[in-house]
């Protein structure tokens, strides 16, 4: 899920120095947090809190959808083969999702260039690379389903990818929640669900390798699917 450089690179970039506040703030410039804020400004603010809040709940959906597909993988697939593709295409459909809609200021749902809204936004580019990893978690998770791919470190994709995105989350630039007149509260709800997921993420890693490592003791192939359903279930819920 290639993106080690640029995932280095975001997670030095992470926290957000005061310099670059001024960009994050795009679409609100001249404002300040104690400032009053107008009507258009207000619904400027609603509307992307919304847009964010249907981001997170539809990727949740997916990712419900997926850890269902693999828990049911092992009945669903006697009557419909195909099936054993399930649980990978509810992360390749994520991935596009993300990779298209996560940031509708970019064409061709706005007016914004991709290569210079990622180079001055790392809100944007983080996204991105969200899809991108998921876009590779799902490529080789097919890969697996197929016979593809059957090494014995093709098992650890999925846990470095996901392990790469769950640290990712504890770094997430988040504008959404930086202007109104309840934004500590709001940046401090948003960073603790952050948080969340970002435990749920590494769980998750942890499960799926520990699962498929020929070993004495190792845990239930359910329990990776079973904390899919967790984390899809938290981001369905999720609130600014």
């Amino acid at each position: 899920m290639v993106i080690l450089p640029v995932f280095m690179a975001l997670l030095s970039a992470g926290s957000i120095a005061p310099a670059q506040e001024n960009h994050m703030l795009k679409g609100h410039e001249g404002m300040s947090m104690a400032d009053p804020i107008s009507p258009a400004e207000l619904a400027k603010i609603q509307a992307d809190k919304l847009e964010s809040e249907f981001n997170h709940h539809l990727a949740g959906y997916f990712v419900l959808m997926a850890g269902v597909f693999s828990l049911a993988e092992g009945k669903l697939k006697q009557h419909w083969p195909i099936t054993r593709f399930a649980w990978p295409a509810c992360f390749l459909l994520s991935g596009i999702f993300v990779l298209t809609w996560s940031d509708t200021e970019l064409w061709p749902f706005g007016q914004h260039r991709w290569l210079q809204t990622m180079a001055a936004d790392h809100e944007v580019l983080q996204h991105k690379v969200f899809a991108v990893i998921l876009l590779g978690l799902a490529v080789v998770e097919i890969c697996r389903a197929r016979g593809v791919l059957q090494t014995t470190w093709s098992a650890w994709i999925f846990p470095v990818l996901a392990s790469m995105g769950a640290a990712l989350l504890l770094f997430h630039s988040h504008r959404a929640g930086m202007l109104g007149p309840d934004h500590m509260e709001r940046m401090a709800r948003i960073q603790s669900e952050h948080f969340s997921y970002a435990i749920a993420g590494f769980a998750i890693a942890i499960a799926k390798g520990l699962s498929e490592t020929p070993m004495k003791w190792r845990p239930s192939l359910k329990l990776c699917p079973a904390l899919m359903v967790v984390l899809g279930a938290m981001l369905i819920v999720y609130v600014e």
